[in-house]
């Protein structure tokens, strides 16, 4: 199994009396972002099923990463918290795209490929992408690829 871990795009501060999950991403934050997922297509990346927080910004990153995708998108609390079995049991397909949160993205990656929680997060710019493969249980993947968005838009032409 092929599991892009994906942090979500540049977002607006909340406003005062704004719930932190009604963020919505910041003009420049989604143009940014969608440079990025060409640079993705331009690795030939595709998922057959893309995960993503009910967090707004996280929903609206999803939404950009639809070109990307072969299947069907659904909403998980999972990402939106610490990660825990219950995320890993709830994947289906080959290739997957999980667009979640810092620290807990970066608490999954980590714990992907150590089995450990404690092992520390792996360090997710907003709109990175951690590209494992592997077994999805604690410490059943391998690092594949790793890229700040940056690097990622550099890559779309």
């Amino acid at each position: 199994m092929e599991i892009y871990l994906v942090r979500h795009a540049i977002a607006l501060e909340a406003l005062p009396g704004q719930s932190d999950d009604a963020r919505p991403l910041s003009e420049p934050g989604r143009q940014k972002f969608k440079e990025a997922v060409q640079g993705l297509g331009r690795l030939g990346v595709h998922f057959d099923r893309l995960y993503h927080s009910p967090k707004l910004r996280a929903v609206q990153t999803a939404e950009l990463l639809v070109p990307l995708l072969e299947g069907e998108t659904e909403v998980t609390p999972y990402l939106a918290a610490e990660p825990g079995l219950p995320l890993l049991e709830a994947l289906q397909g080959n290739n997957v795209a999980l667009v979640g949160h810092e620290p807990w993205i970066g608490s999954l990656c980590a714990w992907l490929l150590t089995g450990r929680k404690d092992g520390g997060p792996f360090p997710f710019k907003k709109g990175g992408v951690a590209w494992l493969e592997g077994t999805p249980k604690p410490g059943g993947m391998k690092l594949r690829g790793f890229w700040s968005p940056r690097v990622l838009r550099r890559l779309s032409g």
